[in-house]
């Protein structure tokens, strides 16, 4: 079953289309990816699920009916653009969100202190929100987005600013909500959370739909052209292999794409190559391109600034 469906939607500022007839949908207990470099959409898009925009063009439907204003209890949404009240207490802040969204004043307190616990920030319940450092907040940011446990869930790049940690707590929470049968968008530019997460995605590039579909069957598509060298020593005549892409390179390990036609073919030359060089081969695999590469691949480096270069790399 279809938890959202957006179909042919239409969205424009001015002459500016921000979506251009975007169609998907999200399966109910899925985590789905939404990609895109900066400005292709993104943001447009969740803001019309939200139905804080309506489009020009096209239905969006939740929960089986025309997204509404009824909708928006059973929705908790994490924007990238995070929005605390810097003067309030860290429990007296979380109550309200509760109740804005239907709790009690009580069931709001007794979910937020919970949570506290869980996140590890239980002793800053009293705290003043401005008192708090930037990844202490990002949690009580957290907290209140899921704290009236809504069946759709939009976080946007949820995992911004923490440390491996706590991306690790906040991961294995999202995985958790989803075995509970929560349905997740998940926003971000960093691909591995993506590969690790996510069960189908949508990649949209100057507000129009450029990939859509399960996970492992995009990075099928592709096709297993990629190569990965772990050896030693060291050695520069990785750079001098003819009809290669070098992808990543580091001291004793390279990702390579293979450019021939014959995939298999180039990679045993380049076996051969190796081992006769004196190389000492710990790893040899030909592997399907990362979300990574498809992203770059189909958006095209040149749209991609310095800033997102970095991130869709982490």
């Amino acid at each position: 079953m279809n938890i959202l469906e957006l179909k042919n939607v239409v969205k424009s500022f001015g002459d500016y289309k921000a979506t251009n007839d975007v169609s998907f949908s999200v399966k109910e207990g899925s985590i789905f990816g939404l990609l895109g470099p900066n400005g292709a959409g993104k943001t447009t898009i969740i803001r019309q699920i939200t139905n804080i925009y309506m489009p020009d063009e096209g239905e969006i439907f939740l929960f089986g009916s025309k997204v509404s204003p009824e909708h928006q209890n059973r929705i908790g949404y994490l924007p990238e653009e995070r929005g605390l009240y810097k003067k309030l207490k860290v429990l007296e802040q979380l109550i309200y969100f509760g109740k804005l969204k239907g709790l009690s004043s009580k069931n709001a307190e007794a979910r937020a202190r919970q949570w506290l616990v869980k996140l590890g920030v239980a002793d800053w319940a009293e705290k003043k929100i401005q008192d708090l450092s930037k990844g202490m907040q990002q949690k009580v940011q957290f907290i209140s987005t899921i704290l009236h446990e809504p069946d759709f869930l939009i976080l946007d790049e949820p995992f911004s600013g923490f440390d491996p940690i706590n991306v690790d707590l906040i991961r294995n929470i999202i995985l958790n909500l989803k075995e509970k049968g929560k349905t997740i968008i998940l926003s971000t530019h960093v691909m591995s959370q993506v590969e690790q997460l996510c069960d189908e995605l949508l990649l949209i590039n100057k507000g129009k739909s450029v990939l859509f579909g399960e996970v492992r069957e995009i990075k099928s598509r592709f096709g297993k052209n990629h190569l990965v060298l772990e050896f030693s020593p060291d050695s520069s005549m990785i750079e001098d292999l003819e009809n290669v892409e070098i992808i990543e390179r580091s001291a004793g390990r390279a990702e390579i794409k293979l450019l021939e036609k014959s995939c298999e073919a180039q990679s045993q030359h380049i076996l051969r190559k190796l081992i006769e060089s004196g190389l000492s081969i710990s790893r040899f695999e030909i592997s399907e391109p990362s979300l990574h590469e498809i992203f770059i691949q189909t958006v095209g480096e040149e749209n991609l600034n310095e800033e997102e270069l970095a991130q869709i790399s982490n």
